[in-house]
């Protein structure tokens, strides 16, 4: 099976991304990524087999975003559908890390600082407007979820699978939002934590909008087998629905793209069992490095885009991903 690089020159803003991508969506000839800091996205435009024309794309300027100006949206999963941009935070709790260097006697001081993140609580609709150069996020109509109690976190307070994770930081296992998917009158969020004795958590919302506000009017609770890893990014392949799967913890592997025959066209089962999910590809995972973390489908194949990328995808201004080919 051959796996192809693709160039996607990121410019000026490879400084501020840090060449490291948590999530991305793409329609025509239009790819959206969400760089792992800050408060932005990035467009790109199709340039040959690659990608470029980076622009960056202030989230802030179509929809009022949850903390202060400037914190951090962790920005994880994106998906582009009728005419609108959607976006989710991670929704994680953050847990002090500990520098190289650091001194022995400092090191469970540091571990024991977890901060709430309110900034990372964000869910929001994007409408795009047409231009000569594609489309874009129009200012200001961007509508979001509150990020307090008629949130999701808030729907989930009392959720005796979900709620104890809460507080809990993402890399900890905790409760983190990955993957996003629109599905019919649905939205996904896959989780990379927590996994449940093994299994993965997917969950299904009813939204509405109301202005600027997104209204939450129910969320049910879906759990997939999928070998003891967590969600790392969702996509839609016709009827399919495929997931972007690696570990919660900070590990190096395993990674793999799955598919759920049938879950974009249909409810999911209050349980996904592993016969019921099909392997399509087993993905390459470097030491300390290159873990899998963006997922898209495009005519010609299914771009993968991953974190801490390995020194042979950078080059200069240029992050290199992977295409794996459409017939798998």
């Amino acid at each position: 099976m051959t796996v192809r690089p693709v160039r996607l020159h990121l410019g000026v803003h490879a400084a501020t991304s840090g060449l490291d991508v948590s999530g991305v969506a793409a329609a025509g000839d239009t790819l959206f990524l969400a760089p792992d800091e800050g408060a932005s996205l990035l467009r790109l435009r199709r340039d040959g087999e690659g990608w470029g024309s980076p622009e960056e794309v202030p989230l802030a300027d179509a929809v009022t975003l949850p903390g202060k100006p400037g914190d951090e949206v962790d920005a994880e999963g994106l998906d582009l559908v009728d005419g609108a941009l959607w976006v989710v935070g991670s929704h994680s709790a953050k847990r002090k890390r500990v520098r190289p260097g650091t001194p022995a006697g400092e090191v469970q001081a540091r571990l024991a600082r977890v901060s709430a993140e309110k900034s990372r609580r964000l869910l929001a609709r994007l409408p795009l407007r047409d231009g000569p150069d594609g489309p874009w996020p129009a200012a200001g109509a961007g509508a979001r979820l509150p990020s307090g109690r008629r949130g999701l976190l808030g729907a989930l307070a009392d959720d005796e699978h979900l709620g104890p994770f809460l507080g809990v930081p993402g890399k900890d296992n905790g409760f983190d939002v990955e993957g996003l998917a629109v599905v019919g009158d649905r939205v996904l969020l896959g989780l990379r934590g927590p996994v449940l004795r093994g299994w993965a958590v997917l969950l299904a919302l009813a939204l509405r909008a109301e202005g600027a506000e997104l209204v939450l009017d129910g969320v049910t609770k879906h759990v997939a087998d999928l070998d003891g890893l967590g969600v790392r990014d969702l996509a839609r392949d016709g009827d399919d629905l495929l997931v972007l799967v690696g570990p919660t913890m900070v590990l190096d592997g395993p990674a793999r793209i799955v598919r759920l025959p049938g879950a974009a066209a249909n409810p999911l089962p209050p349980a996904i069992r592993r016969e019921e999910v099909e392997v399509v590809a087993e993905l390459a995972v470097g030491v300390g490095c290159d873990r899998p973390e963006g997922l898209a489908v495009l005519p010609e194949g299914l771009l993968v885009l991953h974190d801490t990328p390995a020194a042979h995808r950078l080059d200069d201004q240029t992050l290199v991903g992977d295409l794996w080919p459409t017939a798998l």
